[in-house]
Formats: structure tokens, C-alpha cells, sequence
């Protein structure tokens, strides 16, 4: 169902992952490579395809552990492109996006505690039949 509370808070990081593509097309780590907008795309791949498998919360949990991970690895290449940059006018933005990726976090470990308790509930009224 579309309308649980892991659904809405997996919706949010999807978001996240969406304002995070569309502030970092700044962001280059690799010349001629657009990393960042591939890790991005994946991101809300990843994100769409946890919301729509609702039936399966096994594979929910494993895509939003996996989902976790990316954003972990992404927030080390951001602090990593944010300690090469200089300072200055040029970058009045600089440090908008690790948020995105903490925010991502945040709202798939929510998700994740949802999910373990909507399976602990369906666990315990299949104990009762």
C-alpha cells in the first residue's frame, strides 16, 4: 500500500535524492564523468523501486539498506569535493549538498523501522490464526 508511513517517508528520500541531482550540477569529481548525477539517478531508481515493491518488506529493507550505503559513500565524495574547493563569491552555496544525502539517510532508517514493525504486526496476527 502507497499510503503507509514507510512509503511517504521512502517518497521524502527519493525527494532528497531529487533536490540533491538538482543542486549538485556544480559538483565534479571525475573530469568528462558525470558521477554524481549516475549516483543520483540510482538513487531514485532504487528509492521508486523500494516504494512500489510494498508487498515484499524484505526486499524494501535490503533496497533501502543498500540505498543507505550509497548515501554514506556519497557524503564522503562530497566532503571530499567540498575540503578541494576554494573558498569565496564563486561558491556561496558551498556545504548545501551533504544535507541531502544525511536528510536520505535519516528518512531510510525511518522507513526502515516501519517496515520491521508492519512485518513484526503481520508476524504476530499470523501467530494468532
Amino acid at each position: 500500500m502507497i499510503q503507509r508511513i514507510q512509503s511517504v517517508t521512502m517518497f521524502f528520500a527519493v525527494l532528497s535524492a531529487v533536490f540533491l541531482f538538482i543542486t549538485s550540477q556544480d559538483v565534479i569529481l571525475i573530469e568528462g564523468i558525470p558521477v554524481m548525477m549516475l549516483i543520483c539517478i540510482a538513487l531514485v531508481l532504487l528509492g521508486l523501486l523500494s516504494i512500489f515493491s510494498f508487498k515484499n518488506r524484505k526486499r524494501q529493507i535490503l533496497l533501502n539498506n543498500v540505498s543507505m550505503i550509497i548515501n554514506a559513500l556519497l557524503i564522503g565524495l562530497l566532503g571530499y569535493w567540498l575540503l578541494s574547493l576554494s573558498g569565496g563569491i564563486n561558491f556561496p552555496e558551498k556545504g548545501i549538498e551533504p544535507i541531502f544525502p544525511i536528510m536520505d539517510i535519516v528518512f531510510l532508517l525511518m522507513s526502515n523501522l516501519y517496515i520491521r514493525r508492519d512485518e513484526k504486526l503481520v508476524k504476530s496476527v499470523d501467530r494468532l490464526r
